[in-house]
């Protein structure tokens, strides 16, 4: 690909996993300005664009506007791994990782400027010498949505069985997150974006019938039914709570899959941000899928001028192209 249009100029020739990608980064770049607000302080919906209204005092307010996070940064690490060595190496990503918050890594500018303390404190155990297996939070308290945000790249990129991508999307949460609960929405959400890839007629349906089956068929007894018992917990959430776009990595899966029922990417990522909370990784989880399912084409022309950092993403959006 070379083009001088940006993000733009990927409309005559992205496909669905570009679409993913380019989908996860808008939403996080939109979400951005309005991270941390409860919903009664957000515009108007209408309003909702990547340059808030007159007035509204943006989150980040020294971040240029179009500027991804540390969502969009470290899905970028996660594929740019993959890309490299041709599978999914845990220690490379895992020193991506520290790259990214050390050396701004991944990030538009070099500039780190948001990072959730479970990440931080995960990343300064293995910059001191854990294993990417044992620095990740594992008490029930250690759910936040920081492995989920950035999990989306193994669906675009992954050709193996879907047991393959189970077990590696649950391996790429380990360095930040690795109780079982986090490792099974991250496992449920690269299912449902395979979901969508393969256009399943019900890709949330499909993805829950199909990582039971996985996990019925997993080997470890102990694990086989620590993941069926949190697969149970994921599909009870929506009975039991209302999605409310917080941190919590439920939460943030189910208020992703509320958004889904808008009809257009524009009106997903709308939804999405107007739970309020952690507005850019419940945008950037929603906006990923509607990205393989609306597709670059279907963003809006706006957006896509406004997203910074294309250099960085040029190169990986080429090895996509290359592949398919």
């Amino acid at each position: 690909m070379n083009n001088n249009d940006g993000y733009l100029g990927l409309r005559p020739c992205a496909d669905a996993r570009v679409g993913g990608l380019i989908g996860l980064l808008v939403g996080d770049a939109l979400g951005v300005a309005f991270e941390f607000k409860t919903p009664n302080l957000l515009p108007q919906r209408e309003l909702i664009d990547m340059t808030p209204p007159p007035g509204f005092r943006r989150s980040h307010a020294g971040v240029p506007v179009g500027t991804w996070s540390d969502d969009g940064a470290q899905a970028l690490c996660l594929l740019a791994s993959v890309q490299a060595h041709g599978r999914f190496l845990l220690t490379d990503f895992a020193d991506r990782l520290v790259a990214w918050l050390d050396d701004g890594y991944m990030a538009v500018d070099g500039v780190v400027f948001d990072c959730g303390i479970q990440t931080a404190e995960a990343l300064s155990k293995l910059r001191n010498g854990a294993s990417a297996r044992e620095s990740g939070g594992a008490s029930e308290w250690d759910n936040g949505n920081g492995s989920l945000m950035r999990t989306l790249p193994l669906a675009l990129w992954h050709t193996g069985p879907d047991d393959a991508l189970v077990r590696d999307a649950q391996l790429q949460s380990l360095p930040t997150h690795a109780h079982p609960r986090s490792l099974v929405v991250c496992a449920f959400y690269c299912l449902t974006a395979r979901g969508y890839l393969r256009k399943e007629a019900d890709p949330w349906s499909w993805a829950d019938q199909r990582l039971e089956e996985i996990y019925r068929d997993w080997s470890d007894e102990r694990e086989r039914k620590g993941f069926l018992a949190e697969l149970d917990a994921l599909r009870s959430f929506p009975k039991t709570d209302q999605p409310r776009g917080t941190g919590y990595v439920l939460d943030t899966l189910w208020s992703a899959r509320t958004a889904q029922e808008e009809d257009s990417f524009e009106e997903v990522a709308r939804t999405a941000i107007l739970f309020g909370a952690d507005t850019d990784t419940t945008a950037a989880v929603a906006c990923g899928l509607a990205g393989i399912k609306f597709g670059v084409d279907g963003m809006p022309a706006r957006w896509l001028a406004q997203l910074r950092g294309f250099e960085i993403v040029e190169p990986l959006i080429d090895e996509v192209m290359v592949a398919s």
